[in-house]
């Protein structure tokens, strides 16, 4: 098989584990949830993220079977290899909104080689979006993906994203402070993978955390901005990786002012 025709091969399956894994999430979905939390009251699991990981897995395994594969949840891999084809599956990103009822969730599948990502998938059933990205490009239902093209950061529209625990809070309060000072507007949705998706279909102009975050809640989005013509940079403005410290992700024309925003939270 050639190195194109294995990029396609795991393009396609990534989006079919995708949907598989969102299919099991959608069908429990604003049911009668029994909720766990894994460590802090606001990270929370249920049997669903587990049963829809499980499902993920095995349609992956399916075709590659030798591949190793990441996941949040309890059966997977928690470092992304240094080298060579691998999965990073979140089967329920956005658990807090799932068991709230809020649509803002999804399943997503990311490929990577050699720590970089090359295709992907993000499937949100409740939204009907499913967005995609491998060797033809960035989609969202079959739609080419494209970033926004406001350069005016008082017109643009940003978000803070990933969670600032309660010990934290002066550098949520710190990230909110300069959006709402130099942006247009704020929002934010509790979702990670879908706040991606959105600066790559341009619904957003930008998200930003400082914090170092898990390479299931970001890789697949930060795969569908870059191609979709945006930039993912870290605290540095080097090219972000799934091991950076803090995330920048924008159209590209406001990206100077997200990042200099991002750098003041811990001043």
């Amino acid at each position: 098989m050639s190195e194109v025709d294995s990029d396609s091969g795991r393009a396609a399956v990534a989006v079919r584990a995708a949907n598989e894994g969102a299919a099991v999430a959608a069908d429990s979905f604003r049911t009668d949830l029994a909720v766990e939390n894994k460590g802090t009251k606001t990270d929370v699991v249920t049997q669903v993220d587990r049963d829809a990981q499980k499902t993920v897995i095995e349609t992956i395994r399916g075709a590659y079977p030798d591949d190793p594969i990441v996941g949040e949840e309890d059966g997977a891999c928690k470092k992304v290899p240094a080298s060579g084809p691998a999965w990073i599956v979140d089967p329920i990103d956005g658990t807090n909104n799932y068991v709230g009822g809020n649509r803002a969730f999804g399943t997503a599948v990311a490929v990577v080689v050699d720590g970089e990502p090359v295709s992907a998938a993000t499937v949100c059933p409740a939204l009907s979006d499913t967005y995609r990205v491998g060797p033809e490009g960035a989609f969202r239902n079959d739609e080419p993906l494209s970033v926004s093209d406001c350069d005016d950061p008082e017109a643009a529209t940003v978000c803070p994203t990933f969670w600032w625990d309660f010990d934290q809070r002066d550098q949520y309060a710190a990230a909110t402070r300069e959006l709402v000072q130099r942006f247009g507007d704020m929002r934010r949705f509790g979702c990670a993978q879908l706040e991606l998706a959105m600066v790559a279909s341009g619904a957003l102009e930008g998200i930003m955390t400082n914090l170092r975050t898990n390479p299931w809640d970001t890789v697949a989005g930060v795969q569908l901005i870059r191609e979709a013509g945006g930039v993912v940079t870290d605290l540095e403005g080097d090219r972000w990786r799934h091991d950076s410290a803090g995330l920048v992700a924008s159209n590209g024309a406001i990206h100077d002012e997200l990042l200099a925003a991002t750098r003041e939270i811990e001043r």
